[in-house]
């Protein structure tokens, strides 16, 4: 299975952050929170990506262009341009990555349309964004997808609240909860599988994925959920960033239970 993720958003909410660097390079614990999605997919033996780049595109290009030295400590020859990678213990993962420029300005479905020709031959593929991690378990969701036959699975997660909640007798104060769920509804986790069918219900440039495309499906009883309970964790703040970072730092980011980045 190929996992084909949205990375050329202007991340707008996150501008502090994005003004230099598309948001997919933004660093948690050390690495690019692309790298944390690449790796989750990995650790279920997902190992061929579609990158769908757009907004400093080249960066994720030179980024990958130059993934060794970015991992490794590194001496260089001027002399003769030789290069020797020092960290011998870290092994280079078996990854084989497309990263394709889908425009500045070309919406989510319109992005996925323009690489129908790399995935038209699939049984299926795995789609994300290139802004959010989970520990889901992505050997589930793709024979949840295989079992119910139709175009589309979506997972769904229910985000917990970014304020602790009272419950109240009274005037008194019966129980705290610090971050309780939401409000109780499913929302998209962002974490998908589709047959190649799903370009029957993509347009143009314009075409907004989570609009007309999902709704399409939905009214045509061609989408499935998958629902998620772990973990589940966007970063469009940076709020949420910080959080990620936090995560990382104290050594207890769930979604890299099953395998970290480098090792």
């Amino acid at each position: 299975m190929k996992a084909v993720i949205f990375a050329g958003g202007f991340g707008s909410r996150l501008s502090e952050e994005t003004t230099l660097k598309p948001k997919p390079l933004l660093e948690i614990g050390g690495y690019p929170i692309l790298l944390h999605i690449m790796q989750m997919y990995s650790n279920h033996g997902v190992n061929e990506f579609i990158i769908l780049v757009g907004y400093k595109g080249h960066l994720i290009k030179e980024y990958f262009l130059n993934f060794m030295a970015h991992m490794q400590d590194i001496t260089i020859d001027l002399r003769s341009g030789a290069v020797n990678y020092l960290d011998g213990h870290r092994t280079r993962p078996d990854w084989h990555i497309s990263v394709i420029d889908t425009g500045e300005t070309t919406m989510t479905g319109g992005r996925l349309k323009r690489v129908k020709h790399l995935l038209a031959d699939e049984t299926h593929f795995a789609l994300t964004y290139g802004d959010g991690v989970s520990d889901i378990d992505i050997t589930a969701l793709e024979a949840f997808h295989k079992g119910h036959g139709r175009i589309g699975t979506v997972t769904a997660v229910k985000p917990p609240g970014r304020f602790g909640a009272l419950e109240l007798q009274g005037s008194e104060v019966s129980r705290f909860i610090e971050k309780p769920m939401g409000d109780g509804a499913y929302i998209n986790g962002g974490f998908f599988i589709f047959t190649p069918q799903i370009f029957d219900y993509l347009t143009d440039d314009a075409c907004v994925f989570e609009q007309e495309p999902l709704q399409g499906l939905a009214r045509d009883g061609q989408l499935n959920a998958f629902v998620h309970r772990g973990f589940w964790q966007c970063m469009d703040t940076l709020r949420d960033k910080n959080y990620l970072e936090a995560l990382c730092g104290q050594q207890k980011a769930p979604w890299m239970a099953l395998g970290a980045i480098g090792q």
